[in-house]
């Protein structure tokens, strides 16, 4: 196959039905770990287009294969399925019917575009010089994450793909296009969690106490310190605490203060020295104070590199599909996905899905806001365009 002519005439076909299961799945979202419903769906929509699958992987993730005329390499596609605890404010009429829990990151729109591709790809099996094998992960959103737990079921076992390839919606570039990173692309992302202990008492009684909201404060300001002084301005880092808890009163010292927070880079030996700097910066000045904290860390997805030569390849096959001048090059990004999983593993890329509709200068409503809504035409091009990836590849591995 030269042009993507073919891929693109089928998901112009297919398109209704993409957004129906779009709005089907946005309707009855479902949390990480929880995605029994969904999984469900999936695979009744691949019995009816007879597209072998293997399921439960990784929880409630599913596998399914397209194979090709010849034997050949496999290439791995993947979206992700779960949904965020979230409130929906949209007023759409296919909102989430399920109270506090919303697809706010686009992973409606990841799941319809796989399903159209794979069924696309399985009308157009006589072209694959290989193997498509989807990947359906569950609990994107929530640590671990989904994508260690298919590896080990062996999502990339028997035989090992080539590559693997993920979209992800970016409300903020127009319909029509997508934008791509080589090298560094997201920043892995560790949940840090302190207890700050002290005497607790009479707040008009300091001198008689440990004030742990004193300790916290100066535990929070302190920690700033690591990135600000402690790490290469070469290096992005971002330590944020986003949660504190103190239960005391007006005229009460609680005896301790709980705190929650998050640490991002893209230097995996960085971070692991960061760790150490945090838990010795907070004990050391929870001690200066009189007082102690423990500290727990909670190490999430690593840094998601992107394949050097596959992201080229795979923005080749983008201007072939959408043309060169809609294929942006993106910035290094602070948000994290367990997608980088897969690139420790094998060559990887992972890629945005321009969804704001023309006429807007981008949309205000964010990932992960209640308002979020997307151009439901960005869906045709977004499942044509994983079709069409996974057919240049297999070309390409000749």
């Amino acid at each position: 196959m030269k042009t993507p002519s073919r891929v693109q005439a089928l998901a112009e076909r297919h398109f209704e039905d993409t957004v129906t299961i779009r709005r089907r799945i946005h309707r009855r979202p479902e949390l990480s770990f929880e995605e029994r419903e969904t999984a469900d769906f999936i695979a009744q929509q691949l019995r009816t287009w007879k597209i072998a699958f293997r399921s439960p992987i990784g929880g409630h993730g599913i596998v399914a294969e397209v194979p090709g005329r010849a034997s050949g390499p496999t290439v791995a596609l993947r979206a992700d399925i779960d949904a965020l605890p979230i409130t929906e404010a949209t007023g759409l009429p296919f909102a989430s019917e399920r109270a506090g829990v919303m697809h706010a990151c686009g992973h409606d729109a990841h799941t319809a575009c796989l399903l159209t591709a794979v069924r696309i790809l399985s009308q157009l099996s006589e072209q694959l010089n290989g193997t498509v094998r989807a990947l359906f992960q569950p609990a994107e959103e929530k640590l671990p994450g989904g994508a260690g737990a298919m590896i080990r079921d062996g999502a990339l076992a028997n035989p090992q793909p080539r590559v693997a390839i993920g979209q992800h919606i970016n409300p903020t570039l127009p319909t029509g296009s997508i934008g791509i990173r080589a090298g560094a692309f997201m920043a892995s992302v560790d949940d840090l969690y302190l207890t700050v202990h002290g005497v607790g008492g009479h707040a008009a009684m300091p001198d008689q106490l440990i004030d742990p909201v004193l300790i916290a404060s100066h535990v929070v300001v302190a920690l700033q310190q690591i990135v600000s002084r402690g790490s290469s301005p070469e290096i992005p880092t971002v330590l944020s605490v986003g949660r504190v808890i103190a239960d005391g009163a007006t005229n009460v010292i609680p005896p301790l203060v709980e705190m929650a927070g998050t640490l991002r880079t893209v230097d995996e030996k960085w971070r692991a020295t960061a760790h150490e700097l945090i838990r010795r910066t907070a004990r050391k000045t929870a001690e200066a104070l009189g007082g102690s904290c423990t500290v727990r860390i909670v190490e999430g997805y690593p840094v998601l590199w992107n394949d050097e030569a596959l992201s080229e390849r795979v923005g080749a096959y983008a201007a072939e599909y959408i043309g060169r001048k809609n294929v942006q090059q993106l910035p290094l990004t602070m948000g994290g996905e367990d997608f980088a999983y897969y690139g420790q593993l094998i060559p990887a890329c992972f890629y945005n899905l321009g969804v704001c509709a023309p006429g807007k200068a981008g949309n205000p409503d964010h990932l992960h806001s209640p308002r979020l809504d997307l151009d439901e035409a960005a869906l045709q091009i977004g499942s044509g365009l994983l079709a069409w990836t996974a057919i240049r590849e297999l070309q390409a591995a000749e």
